[in-house]
């Protein structure tokens, strides 16, 4: 089993060590969070310090490393999303896709470098994800969507067919885009919203 080391050890971390605990396919190598106290852990993740530790840990032959940093739908939050994949990109990491067992994606989806799909997500078939997205808990994406890179699908959203979301957009948690719709690059798509026409 391929260890991992994560960047971030905040409340979406604690999804996404769920979620790679569940499908067993990568051993949980360490968390990396400036902000946490070196030695403790996140839901049995040891943290290891802070960026400095990064490549220290690439050196010993760790090669896999994921952006476990939420997004909450701000430019400061989706900012040091980007700014962490760039910085484990840089040190020569490689961001697997990371989904839980219990999505249902269709057989032609395809995610990017770096995505994360939660637990009860549905993607269905003709659909595109960037990089480092977040498809959330219950989001449900429906056929032939194009989602950008940096892109945040908060819990319970739900996209019609054919939905194009622009880079680094965030999609609150229960909101409803109807089909074909539209949504530009860097938007905010508040929570519980129905968007009819594009934005």
């Amino acid at each position: 089993m391929e260890k991992i080391v994560l960047m971030g050890g905040g409340g979406h971390a604690k999804v996404v060590i769920d979620a790679i605990k569940c499908k067993g396919e990568y051993e949980i190598y360490g968390v990396v969070d400036p902000k946490l106290k070196k030695g403790d852990s996140v839901m049995g993740a040891k943290v290891m310090g802070g960026d400095e530790m990064l490549e220290t840990i690439f050196k010993t032959g760790i090669k896999n490393a994921f952006v476990t940093i939420g997004s909450i739908g701000n430019e400061r939050s989706v900012g040091a999303r980007i700014s962490a994949t760039d910085l484990l990109k840089k040190i020569g990491f490689s961001l697997p896709v990371i989904i839980h067992p219990k999505a249902v994606i269709a057989g032609d989806v395809s995610l990017g470098e770096g995505t994360f799909v939660a637990a009860g997500a549905v993607i269905n078939p003709g659909t595109k994800v960037g990089r480092s997205a977040i498809i959330n808990t219950n989001s449900s994406i429906d056929h032939d969507c194009i989602i950008g890179d940096f892109v945040h699908v908060a819990p319970g959203a739900t996209l019609s067919g054919g939905v194009r979301v622009g880079n680094e957009t965030h999609i609150g948690t229960g909101a409803n885009i109807t089909q074909g719709v539209t949504i530009g690059q860097e938007s905010l798509v508040k929570a519980g919203t129905l968007v009819s026409r594009d934005i």
